[in-house]
């Protein structure tokens, strides 16, 4: 039967319905496990599964929207950083002419440019730069004495600068390790965030379950507190019992009615709450939501230190400290390389090309002598000078630079290590915390069983309470709310029992939160 009604411990749950009689009769009762089943059954709304809760608020929730927001963020800061190590083409042309006029018989009077260059460059994760390029250069002149005209000047490098101290390695990958660890951060909180949605999920869930149990058992007490008032009206009319009897079953109904209320309210405020998580509302017509599941009552688990490992392992939001503390370590090992002094290494591998039409160009020393300069090609031909590197050049050396007291990278790289500090400190109490967290959920999960066979005991002890009552009252030693008042009690040990069912499932969310899931739990 559903919400574990057990017919065994409710046999006598509650005495209903007690009609007039005679001193002589026995006091009618009706079977208590029916009228609890119908009084559930009689509690509108609208059923939801859990597993559908879940799935609905993972769906729904704005809190997974915006973890999952953020680590798309994280991606796009991570991209941005990687994408700052990207190799970039570039290229130029320029034209250019100039009229001038003659100062000289070896100066010219028309110059003119025309200038290309591509490449390409990149930064280096080591903290250098790479430069590619290859310039070209067509130049015509009426210069006397000029030995070619178009010219073709071509010039290919590889320029490297390599920092050895002050941006060298972390400095340069600062930025993107920290990205890194920031995008793994984020996945970690939003792993959290669903985790969390989900136990949030069945924790209201099931406080659910108790409060319509609750409920369903304070409806049955309310009607026996009617049944009780008629019968004290009846008995007091026959001059059975005096005026007190018929107040104590006023009373008694005074409370349970407003007990009802009370439960309902709260039914009706935990339906409200688990529709806030889930991001719906009851179907058209239905009042709240009704669970259908019912708790576990027994579970497996491991020893607790094995538990706590797991948890440290695999908890989302530890993972979330211990990212934060990596960006903080990456940040402050890039302020270290970046407060030393600079010293860069600076080299180049180069080559040229010069090609051209020859010209007829004067002879000194004669008359009207003249002489042709052979053409030794075009642009092409140029080129190919350069890429079989016909003429050859290099470069190397260093260049070093000091900051006069080295206060600014000096005090961010105390900055970031004190950023460390706080991180590593933060990782720390967050480790304690979730111990502390997981030992505490653990002894609940650990506890359920004995648990429900204290209260499965104590609402035994209730129900032999009822059947000597019941005795008693056949013999006319105790009275009909004295009856009443053990039905209470045992209603109020079977809510114990309820209450200790959802203790249990309830601390097993909270375990399989804290393990990530990673802790098999729930036996049905």
């Amino acid at each position: 039967m559903r919400f574990g009604f057990r017919p065994r411990m409710f046999a006598a749950l509650i005495l209903v319905s007690i009609g007039a009689r005679t001193a002589s009769a026995e006091p009618p009762t009706t079977d208590p496990d029916s009228a609890l089943a119908r009084s559930l059954r009689s509690i509108a709304g609208a059923p939801l599964a859990l597993d559908a809760a879940k799935q609905r608020a993972l769906a729904h929730s704005t809190d997974v929207a915006q973890a999952e927001a953020s680590v798309r963020a994280a991606a796009g800061v991570l991209r941005r950083e990687r994408g700052a190590f990207d190799p970039s083409l570039y290229a130029d042309a320029t034209w250019s002419s100039e009229k001038v006029p003659r100062s000289s018989i070896f100066s010219e009077t028309e110059h003119g440019t025309h200038a290309l260059g591509i490449g390409a460059r990149t930064d280096l994760q080591t903290g250098g730069h790479l430069d590619a390029s290859v310039r070209s250069r067509r130049e015509t002149t009426d210069a006397p004495f000029a030995s070619f005209s178009p010219q073709y000047t071509t010039r290919g490098s590889i320029d490297l600068v390599q920092p050895l101290l002050k941006g060298f390695g972390p400095a340069a990958r600062q930025d993107l390790s920290a990205a890194e660890r920031d995008l793994a951060a984020a996945q970690a909180a939003a792993e959290a965030t669903r985790r969390g949605v989900e136990a949030r999920v069945e924790r209201s869930y099931w406080d659910l379950y108790a409060a319509e149990r609750d409920y369903a058992v304070d409806k049955v007490l309310r009607d026996n507190g009617v049944a009780f008032l008629d019968e004290a009206r009846t008995r007091a009319r026959a001059g059975l019992v005096g005026p007190n009897a018929v107040a104590n079953a006023r009373v008694f109904l005074a409370a349970r009615e407003v007990s009802l209320l009370d439960r309902g309210e709260r039914m009706d405020a935990l339906s409200d709450d688990l529709g806030t998580l889930i991001g719906a509302r009851p179907e058209s017509g239905a009042e709240r939501f009704r669970s259908t599941a019912e708790p576990p009552r027994d579970f497996s688990i491991g020893a607790a230190d094995a538990v706590v490992e797991q948890a440290l392992a695999h908890n989302p939001t530890l993972q979330l400290y211990v990212q934060q503390a990596d960006a903080a370590r990456a940040r402050a090992r890039g302020a270290r390389w970046k407060a030393l002094p600079a010293l860069d290494f600076v080299g180049s591998l180069a080559a040229n090309g010069l090609t051209g039409r020859g010209r007829t160009l004067p002879v000194f020393g004669t008359a009207d002598s003249t002489e042709t300069v052979p053409s030794l090609g075009n642009f092409n031909d140029a080129l190919q000078e350069v890429f079989k590197r016909d003429f050859p050049a290099w470069s190397a050396g260093f260049r070093f630079t000091m900051p006069i007291g080295m206060r600014a990278d000096g005090g961010e790289r105390d900055r970031a290590s004190a950023e460390v500090r706080v991180a590593e400190q933060q990782l720390e109490g967050a480790r304690r915390g979730l111990e502390a967290q997981v030992r505490q959920a653990y002894r609940e999960l650990d506890h359920a069983r004995d648990r429900l066979r204290v209260t499965e005991d104590g609402v035994e002890a209730s129900r032999e309470q009822v059947r000597i009552g019941r005795l008693e009252y056949q013999n006319g030693r105790t009275t009909a709310f004295e009856l009443v008042r053990l039905a209470a009690d045992l209603a109020s040990a079977e809510q114990g029992y309820s209450q200790a069912l959802v203790r249990g499932a309830k601390a097993a969310a909270t375990l399989r939160e804290l393990t990530a899931g990673a802790e098999p739990l729930a036996n049905h």
